[in-house]
């Protein structure tokens, strides 16, 4: 099974991460690494680190003439920035008495609670760990598991619905067609746009929005779809709730930074309705096996795999440090003071669905080696492709 660990502050020498349990055989290059990467750096909104850093994933292990060995994989992505925080951010030699302590914790950020549980005097530490920039790492993790998942016909891929109050009510027209192609075309359609929507008029409202929360020292959240094609039924399983799919799913995406709900399929808009119009139909096709004429569960029914698209919708936070300040204090005085703002972006929705993609995929090849087992992936494939076979035969006699 695969897991895998990230390490690493924001302004530290370097992000790292270690992959363990990637099956043998995988052939992976540095350019698909590298690619999502570029992604997550990309949007509309992004902040000044964004022009500092250019990420690419040093590999130290695991990877042997362009294919994983199946030992433990290990990555780096270093931090350009680190050469202006040697001194404040120094493993060893101590400053403590000349570097200027941040004492004044942001609303809604970890600085408050993280200073509290872990017994600090300096928010820093909270800053630099708790930092959106972390997820470079798990990008970096997750695109290895997704190049094993691409390898065996399942891709993954998102695309935003909404930044702030404006809404894409145009992308479902483009959506089905996208599909049939493979989540991965979704994903290649929204990198098109710098806000990574799918409509055109939408995109060009939701950069007027972000760059009138800029001038007005604001930020802003949005919607995150995200769309997994090619996963075969039965991956998961209802027989304990640790095993169960979607709460998988659900987690791993929740564990995002700044990503507050997570929902299947249109699942609130489900719950305003009755049954009939939510779950979906079953049709038997000759040859062609079980057909759903919708999708309204997002591909997971009883906490498994249907065998349809899954789709996931993550819903973002504005981002909690912002130039306009909100009402805080100052823990060296305990007097009321406004909140400081730390370096950061207006908008990053865009690049948290490619995060979001990142991080799911690693729950989906998890499924998949539970159900199937094999230690590379040649042995997986065979048994992948038996089963699918042997499900469509059961409905095609």
């Amino acid at each position: 099974m695969i897991r895998y660990f990230t390490a690493g502050e924001s302004h530290g020498p370097a992000l790292s991460a270690i992959i363990e349990g990637m099956p043998a055989g995988v052939q992976v290059t540095q350019k698909e690494i590298d690619l999502q990467l570029r992604r997550r750096q990309q949007g509309y909104g992004r902040g000044g680190r964004m022009k500092i850093e250019s990420d690419t994933a040093e590999v130290l292990s695991g990877i042997r003439f362009g294919k994983t060995i199946g030992s433990p994989i290990s990555l780096v992505i270093r931090n350009r920035d680190w050469e202006n925080w040697t001194e404040k951010m120094s493993q060893f030699t101590s400053n403590e008495a000349t570097t200027e302590k941040i004492t004044i914790p942001r609303p809604g950020h970890a600085d408050l609670a993280g200073l509290i549980k872990y017994g600090f005097n300096d928010i820093r530490p909270v800053i630099d760990r708790s930092s959106a920039r972390e997820t470079a790492a798990r990008v970096a993790a997750g695109s290895l598991a997704r190049i094993f998942l691409h390898q065996l016909g399942i891709e993954i891929g998102s695309c935003i619905s909404a930044i702030g109050s404006v809404a894409d009510t145009e992308s479902n027209k483009n959506l089905s067609k996208l599909l049939e192609k493979g989540a991965q075309c979704i994903a290649a359609a929204a990198d098109h746009s710098e806000v990574r929507m799918l409509g055109q008029k939408a995109a060009e409202e939701a950069i007027a929005a972000i760059d009138k929360a800029k001038e007005n020292g604001d930020t802003l959240g949005g919607i995150i779809e995200l769309y997994i094609t090619g996963v075969p039924v039965g991956l998961g399983s209802y027989a304990q709730h640790d095993r169960r799919l979607d709460s998988q799913l659900a987690a791993a995406v929740m564990a995002i930074q700044a990503i507050k709900g997570v929902e299947i399929g249109p699942a609130f808009e489900n719950a305003r309705k009755p049954g009939s119009e939510v779950h979906d139909a079953l049709n038997l096709v000759k040859e062609e096996g079980v057909q759903r004429p919708t999708n309204r569960s997002g591909g997971i029914e009883g906490s498994m795999s249907s065998g349809e698209t899954i789709h996931i919708r993550a819903a973002m936070k504005p981002i909690s440090s912002m130039q306009s300040p909100l009402q805080s204090f100052d823990l060296a005085t305990l007097e009321p003071v406004l909140s400081r703002f730390e370096r950061s972006d207006t908008c990053a929705v865009p690049a948290a669905g490619v995060v979001a993609e990142a991080v799911v995929a690693p729950i989906i090849a998890n499924a998949l080696l539970e159900k199937f087992g094999g230690d590379h992936l040649e042995e997986i494939r065979d048994r992948l492709n038996r089963y699918r076979e042997t499900v469509l035969s059961t409905f095609s006699d």
